[in-house]
């Protein structure tokens, strides 16, 4: 069994949980409204962000009605970003199915997309915590202004990792550090805890984008077609390293791709091999191993409970490891 089940199968009881409080906060009786969001949400993806707030929860103390309150603002919010983001994309995959913009138009989907996202606000006043309140409407402010730092990078063609970074420490990472923060808060942690927890999580948000971002150089059932980031215009790290190791004849032929944005089957498998045959992947894969070390690190220094200190490690080797 890989270590994601490990983990789903420890929290079979509060995911089921997660369930039912996610689905009591999209109710609707409207079927122009329900329709989109029964499709949206009929995959469930990962389950990253919720694992990640009850194990921090549990290892901290335990799960309360504000811990689920808080996992279900995040993922709400978190969706609401995604349909939105497939309409500005012109997405028409999400997960493995096709995406609510592709079913319903675009139209329909930003305005369910809007419902959603006031839902999100709507459970996050149930935790009847300010504090969380205010880190769910910073982190719904983060992911916008990622969304759009991501939408100039490509628009403009720049090619710079510091950039790349700063957009996934919006988007991926402020994502994944609000998860861990809410529930060391939850929990009752103290404040030097929920502080740690917050940085573990920011680092972790930001090694699991860049696995996801390797996986678009390979064939694979990922829920998205390969190559669909440069297809957007979307350079990530493994291709601006070999952009910017190589030898300027060579990255020349490639920019000239990007610049015109000829992304034909031909040049984005071009552009895929370019990355592989010049270190991109390896130098992802080792950025990637060296931000979970940090975080491997941070756990082991907080004073949590051990077995839950082993689940967290056992996310941390899922991260590295996985497939999809």
């Amino acid at each position: 069994m890989d270590p994601s089940q490990v983990i789903k199968e420890s929290l079979r009881h509060e995911l089921d949980q997660f369930d039912n409080y996610l689905w009591k906060a999209l109710e609707n009786d409207n079927k122009r409204i329900s329709d989109i969001i029964q499709h949206t949400f009929k995959v469930d993806g990962k389950r990253i962000r919720p694992m990640l707030v009850f194990l921090v929860a549990k290892a901290c103390g335990d799960i309360t009605p504000a811990t689920y309150h808080a996992a279900v603002t995040v993922e709400l919010l978190h969706t609401a970003t995604l349909m939105h983001d497939d309409v500005v994309d012109e997405a028409a995959v999400r997960r493995g199915q096709p995406s609510a913009n592709a079913i319903f138009d675009n139209n329909r989907t930003v305005l369910a997309g809007d419902y959603v996202l006031s839902s999100s606000l709507v459970e996050s006043v149930k935790t009847n915590n300010l504090e969380i309140i205010g880190i769910i409407s910073e982190l719904g402010k983060n992911l916008a202004e990622g969304e759009l730092n991501q939408y100039s990078l490509a628009n403009e063609i720049i090619i710079d990792e510091d950039e790349y970074f700063k957009v996934i420490d919006k988007k991926t990472a402020s994502l994944l550090y609000v998860c861990a923060k809410i529930g060391a808060i939850t929990a009752g942690a103290d404040r030097h805890t929920i502080e740690e927890f917050g940085k573990a999580g920011r680092i972790l948000g930001i090694a699991f984008q860049i696995r996801d971002d390797i996986f678009d150089y390979y064939k694979a059932d990922i829920g998205k077609p390969t190559g669909n980031d440069i297809r957007e215009g979307k350079i990530t790290l493994p291709l601006i390293y070999a952009l910017k190791n190589t030898p300027q004849e060579a990255s020349e032929e490639m920019m000239a791709i990007i610049r015109t944005r000829n992304f034909s089957t031909e040049n984005i498998e071009a552009l895929l091999d370019f990355a592989k045959r010049n270190g991109g992947i390896e130098y992802a894969q080792k950025t990637l191993e060296k931000l979970l070390d940090e975080t491997e690190q941070i756990i082991k220094n907080v004073s949590i409970d051990n077995d839950f200190r082993i689940m967290l490690e056992l996310l941390l080797m899922y991260l590295k490891n996985r497939a999809f």
